[in-house]
């Protein structure tokens, strides 16, 4: 999942993508989603999207590992199309409460990385899963001259000592 951070009043908000509509599906307006969440389950505790400009009817999956989903008021597949490239957002608040040791991708994203020896190095700008771990992509800051702008550090107790709402921290010897 991906934060997408929006003003609301004033106040920083924070709008999660769930899945993004790739194009129509058949001809009664059905469309198709690639998931960018927790899956289909992910989706289906959801009815509102973007505000609530679109309104969850059926979802199901493809078969492929996306889904194919009706929307109200879409009725034939001209309209779908045109919601080709729409990503399907809800607000934060709306995801379930995690246990202490876990975390949404979405809470990661941003936050200024320092090592446990006090150096701030960068932010979080990714969170990536290869099959093993997830995997944080750090932005360093500021941008070297030459060399790397980016570095990758597993989320292993090794690796990520500690996070909050506020900053992360990483072991030394992964930012080298």
């Amino acid at each position: 999942m991906r934060r997408l951070p929006e003003q609301v009043s004033g106040v920083s908000a924070t709008r999660i993508e769930l899945a993004a509509i790739t194009g129509a599906h058949g001809v009664n307006g059905e469309v198709r989603l690639k998931l960018l969440g927790e899956g289909i389950d992910a989706l289906r505790q959801h009815r509102a999207f973007n505000d609530g400009a679109l309104e969850l009817r059926k979802v199901r999956s493809d078969n492929k590992g996306g889904a194919i989903a009706r929307l109200a008021g879409i009725e034939n597949r001209s309209q779908a199309e045109k919601l080709r490239g729409t990503v399907l957002t809800v607000p934060r608040e709306a995801l379930p409460d995690l246990a202490e040791d876990q975390y949404y991708h979405a809470d990661l994203i941003g936050l200024p990385v320092q090592t446990d020896t006090g150096e701030i190095v960068g932010r979080v700008i990714a969170v990536e899963n290869f099959g093993a771990t997830d995997i944080i992509e750090i932005e360093r800051e500021p941008a070297p001259a030459k060399g790397m702008a980016t570095f990758m550090v597993p989320v292993t107790d090794q690796a990520v000592l500690d996070w909050n709402d506020e900053r992360l921290v990483v072991a030394a010897a992964f930012v080298e």
